[in-house]
């Protein structure tokens, strides 16, 4: 076998790849070892007939077609090896003719990673933000833990926030009704961040049996565009206030939603989980930093396909995100008054940025000769496992032989790992923890 390469662009090339008659005539007689085991020849058992008698019932066409069916892929995977390729999609192949008495050529056009000239990515400058967890956010904490075991007691008084209220809302924009505007018999807590600005502190101060009407404003950068900025005018009928009677914050609660003994070592526990998760969010944020300073030092052409799937990864997520406030992909672009064009292409710098610093990350992976270990794969699997509430062994039957994107997001992680180790990292002064 002897492949050609021509390349056609940055991301794309054209293997022209011949086949000898050697490769041609293994194939031939690997194929007409298969057929001849389903073929039913009067007076021959069953892989037993000889190969001319083969060919009179069933023609010689039919071992060439299985041979190049076998062939192929085999001299094509040769060709990427032999000029180490590394392609992104599977191949267009065409048969075309071979010289005189020669078997077929084959020309396989195929999209491959770009050459990426890697700039320094050692030593890189990051900063880093570590949250300071104050005596207020373990206070909140344990607030939430009381919350959690809280009873509702109807009270005879005007709603305040912090209640648990039952009401019917209708709302309207310049007086037409919008998706998801109405409810009845909705019991919801008057918390105003869980709201548009207004719809919370609205309802506060009516009592049961009130109806009343006023308006909540969406925020700008609202995730349904079509009501971002507007102002919603919202009849409401209040028909029940309940308040969360709390229990005390004491040992008793600390025995009752931990292992701990005392309040006081719930105290500390919270802050240490709370300063755990603040050191966890400090080094995603320098793993962000360092893939954003690579992907604006590095300049490569990228595979389309690539860009491609990760439009369409972004629209199988907006496509979820519909599904879960309850409508359509279809009906969240009449919405948003936009095509699906439109949205792939407000998709597409960003689908283009995730491709780049990917590209990016791998390039440095097997630069460094960072790998998936098993010990990482097993790691992976009981997080996922956890992650779903599921055994170990179900996650890694659901995942098949599906392992190398595992692998592959296990290497990315631990490439922005080795970037961070080896950054020089400047601290910033420490803020209050949010």
């Amino acid at each position: 076998m002897t492949a050609t390469l021509n390349k056609l662009s940055p991301t794309q090339v054209e293997l022209l790849i011949a086949i000898s008659p050697d490769e041609m005539r293994e194939a031939e007689d690997r194929a007409f070892r298969r057929l001849v085991k389903k073929a039913k020849l009067p007076g021959f058992r069953p892989g037993k007939a000889p190969r001319k008698i083969f060919e009179q019932a069933y023609g010689a066409e039919t071992i060439s077609h299985e041979a190049m069916e076998d062939v192929v892929p085999t001299v094509y995977a040769k060709a990427v090896r032999e000029h180490d390729l590394e392609p992104v999609d599977r191949p267009h192949m065409e048969l075309l003719p071979g010289e005189e008495g020669a078997p077929p050529r084959v020309k396989a056009v195929v999209e491959v990673r770009p050459a990426i000239d890697l700039k320094e990515y050692k030593g890189l400058k990051l900063t880093r933000t570590l949250s300071v967890v104050t005596g207020e956010e373990v206070e909140r904490s344990l607030q939430s833990l009381a919350r959690e075991r809280a009873t509702l007691v109807p009270v005879d008084r005007a709603a305040q926030l912090g209640d648990v209220v039952t009401v019917d809302y209708e709302g309207k924009i310049d007086g037409t009704p919008f998706e998801g505007g109405s409810a009845k018999g909705q019991t919801t807590e008057l918390n105003e961040g869980r709201f548009i600005p207004g719809f919370a502190t609205g309802i506060a101060g009516m009592s049961a049996g009130e109806t009343k009407d006023i308006e909540a404003h969406f925020p700008e950068n609202y995730q349904q565009e079509a009501l971002a900025g507007k102002t919603a005018a919202f009849t409401i009928t209040l028909h029940e206030v309940k308040e969360l009677e709390l229990p005390p914050i004491d040992d008793e609660l600390a025995k009752a939603v931990s292992d701990h003994q005392t309040l006081e070592e719930l105290r500390a526990d919270i802050r240490k989980r709370l300063e755990a998760v603040a050191q966890a969010r400090a080094q995603r944020e320098l793993g962000g930093q360092a893939v954003e300073e690579l992907v604006k030092v590095h300049d490569f052409p990228l595979p389309a396909i690539l860009i491609e799937r990760e439009i369409e990864n972004m629209l199988g997520d907006t496509a979820s995100m519909a599904a879960r406030m309850g409508i359509s992909l279809d009906d969240y672009l009449k919405t948003a008054k936009k095509t699906e064009e439109q949205l792939r292409d407000g998709f597409r710098p960003e689908a283009e940025r995730r491709v780049k610093a990917t590209l990016v990350l791998e390039a440095i992976g097997k630069a460094e000769k960072i790998a998936a270990t098993p010990a990482d794969i097993q790691e992976e699997l009981r997080s996922l496992a956890r992650q779903y509430g599921q055994p170990v062994d179900r996650v890694r039957q659901a995942l098949g032989n599906n392992v190398l994107p595992l692998m592959e997001g296990i290497v990315r992680t631990k490439t922005v790992d080795f970037l961070v180790e080896h950054a020089k990292i400047e601290e910033a002064t420490s803020a209050p923890a949010s």
